[in-house]
Order: structure tokens, then C-alpha cells, then sequence
């Protein structure tokens, strides 16, 4: 099974809400967010080779970032790399990489997954994601992994499931019931103590198969768009096809444009170390510490009277700070940050200031 099984990465997102760090020519998933000497994507990478053979992953991303993938992911070849000519959300390119994965192998199983996201329990995750694959490739079926929530975030969607109608699932399948994008805090309360919900974490597992009938039946512009190209696709004309395809495909979320339509959607509960990395917070969240609670990346940082700050700076400027709690301090060759954690969510807001008044050099 496991030569049928492919896995796709997602990382054509420019990660915004960690500006300074992350920016429209080198995203995140392209950064060392953690410290660790791998990027996300080579983690994410390095994670899925654990599934799948190196041949079987395949990377979805903008064209802007063929060569950062290229550079980073030096074993993956032009034919692994799924480029999209226009930022139309996950559906298009989800679609684009089903017809490609299904015109290699018509038995292929495909999982698709954030390559700027972290597992810490990558064992528990290869065991969680290889009894998604096993389930999808025996029934007609849309897996989704679903995480244990441990706080009532208002930042995550949040998917139900039925817990007393197994209808001769296995053990630690369900049937979804509902989706609910990004509740605010008092629902997300509610969903907590109910015990039948869970965060969405964005990974996907299906059958080549599947996935395409679904889109068929419940996305039907971007299913033809792509039933179009594919004569071109795995030949020379393949770019200028999906170029065609892309100008007439909606921008839409495969969440959106798929799971919360279809009736085959099932989910596997997980714990897992799982966390999307989404805001300078969370990052927060998975650093190590000192003991004023400074999240500190930098080797020359010195810190005075401060605590519970996040702090990401250069390896060889010197930074010293003093008197600062609950912040964000982010300083790169061309901007520095200094923001209080609290009103993190105004970075968008101070993105979009500054393309108004300086353009797009600092973004």
C-alpha cells in the first residue's frame, strides 16, 4: 500500500500574521521558524518520507517559490512540483494534483497537508495518517484528522462528530456531522464541554478516486477546468494548461467547496503535538523558555526586568531589552517589530498601512 499511497504539500501561503519574519518573497514554510536547522517545509518533508516513497510527494505551490522549493527540497524533481500561476485557494490545487496523482496511478491515496504546521509526535502521526490511508482505500470516503482541543480557541474551525453511530466503522473513525468555521469564544466554550468536536488541523487523506468524484458532484467548474488540461498534463503542454484551467477555476477552500458539501466525510480523532503555527503566539506557545517565560530566538540577546515576551532576532546582532511584558520583538535586515502580544490580530491591519504608504518593499 504504501508505493499507492502520495502525499501533497501545501506551501504556496505568504504566512502573513508572522510578518516581518515571513514575507512575499520567503514565506514562512520556508523559514526556520523553530530553531531547529530545518524548515518547515524540509520538516514536513522529512516527516511524509516516513509514509511515502521520496518519488510519491509532491509540493503545491505558487510559481513564485519553484526555486526556493528547489533549493530547500533538493531530491524533489519539476514533475513533483505542482506550481499555480494564480492564488486561488486550496481547492484549485488540490484538484490540479488529484488528476496528476490519478493519471500516475488510479489506485493512488492521497494525504494532503500544511507544510508550515508542527507535529511533535511524528510516530503518532505517521500510525493516526497510515489508518486514514488504509480506511480511504477501502471505501468511498473523505477523511479528515481532527485534533483533541485543549482550550477553546477562537482562532481554529472546529468539525463534529457522531460518536454513538459507528454504522461498522472501524474503532477510531467517525462520521462528521457538522463543520464550524472560527467560532467566537462562548460557543467555543460550549463546543469544548460538549466532547464531540474537534479542531480542524487542514489534513485531508483520500482516494484519487474519491476526491475526484466528490469534486464532480460538489465543485463542477473547478472538476471541468481541470477534466480540460488533463489531456496536457504529464506532457510539455502541461504549464500552459493549468494556466487555462486556473484562470477559470473559483478561488475557493477545499473546506468550503467540498467537505462541508459532501456526505462521505469521516474523522479521525488525534493527539499528536499538532500546532499550525498561525501567529507569533502560538509560536510563543511551542518555544522553550527561560525562566522570566522569554520565548528568545537569537544568540546574542540580553534581557533585563522583562518577561513572557517573544523575542526573534538576528544570530549576530546584538539586542538588549529591558522592561518589556507580554511582547513581540522581531527584528530582520529591514524592519523591526515591537508589538504587544495582545494586539497581535493589528498586524494585518499594519501590513496593510504599509502598503498603502511604502509599498510593497517591506511586505
Amino acid at each position: 500500500m504504501k508505493n499507492n499511497t502520495y502525499a501533497c504539500i501545501i506551501a504556496g501561503g505568504i504566512g502573513s500574521r508572522f510578518w516581518p519574519a515571513s514575507r512575499t518573497a520567503k514565506s514562512k514554510q520556508f523559514l526556520d521558524i523553530l530553531g531547529t536547522g530545518r524548515t518547515l517545509i524540509q520538516s514536513t518533508y522529512d516527516r511524509f518520507l516516513k509514509i511515502c516513497p521520496k518519488e510519491n510527494i509532491f509540493i503545491l505551490t505558487h510559481a513564485d517559490y519553484i526555486d526556493l522549493v528547489k533549493q530547500q527540497l533538493p531530491d524533489i524533481t519539476d514533475t513533483q512540483i505542482l506550481a499555480e500561476p494564480a492564488r486561488k485557494n486550496t481547492a484549485p490545487c488540490i484538484a490540479y494534483a488529484a488528476f496528476k496523482i490519478n493519471k500516475l496511478n488510479k489506485d493512488a491515496n492521497i494525504i494532503v497537508a500544511p507544510s508550515d504546521h508542527i507535529i511533535l509526535k511524528e510516530d503518532e502521526f505517521v500510525r493516526i495518517a497510515n489508518l486514514a490511508v488504509d480506511f480511504v482505500s477501502k471505501n468511498d470516503a473523505l477523511a479528515t484528522l481532527g485534533i483533541r482541543p485543549t482550550r477553546p480557541d477562537t482562532g481554529y474551525g472546529y468539525i463534529q462528530y457522531i460518536e454513538d453511530d459507528k454504522s461498522n466503522l472501524p474503532e477510531e473513525i467517525y462520521k462528521v456531522k457538522t463543520f464550524t468555521e472560527k467560532p467566537v469564544k462562548e460557543v467555543a466554550i460550549q463546543f469544548i464541554e460538549s466532547g464531540d468536536f474537534l479542531w480542524n488541523a487542514g489534513i485531508f487523506i483520500w482516494s484519487a478516486k474519491s476526491i475526484l468524484a466528490s469534486l464532480e458532484k460538489n465543485l463542477i467548474e473547478v472538476y471541468d477546468a481541470f477534466v480540460e488540461a488533463e489531456p496536457a498534463i504529464l506532457t510539455d503542454k502541461e504549464n500552459v494548461a493549468v494556466e487555462k484551467a486556473f484562470i477559470t477555476c473559483p478561488s475557493i477552500s477545499i473546506d468550503y467547496g467540498i467537505m462541508e458539501k459532501a456526505h462521505n466525510v469521516y474523522i479521525v480523532p488525534a493527539s499528536f503535538g499538532w500546532s499550525d503555527l498561525g501567529t507569533w503566539a502560538s509560536l510563543y506557545e511551542e518555544k522553550e523558555k527561560d525562566y522570566l517565560q522569554n520565548a528568545v530566538n537569537g544568540d546574542n540577546v540580553v534581557v533585563y526586568d522583562s518577561n513572557n515576551n517573544i523575542i526573534n532576532v538576528p544570530n549576530k546582532k546584538l539586542v538588549v531589552i529591558q522592561g518589556l511584558e507580554n511582547y513581540i520583538v522581531v527584528d530582520t535586515e529591514d524592519v523591526l517589530l515591537i508589538c504587544s502580544k495582545d494586539e497581535e490580530q493589528r498586524i494585518k491591519e499594519f501590513t496593510h498601512d504599509i502598503k498603502m504608504k511604502k509599498g510593497d518593499k517591506f511586505l
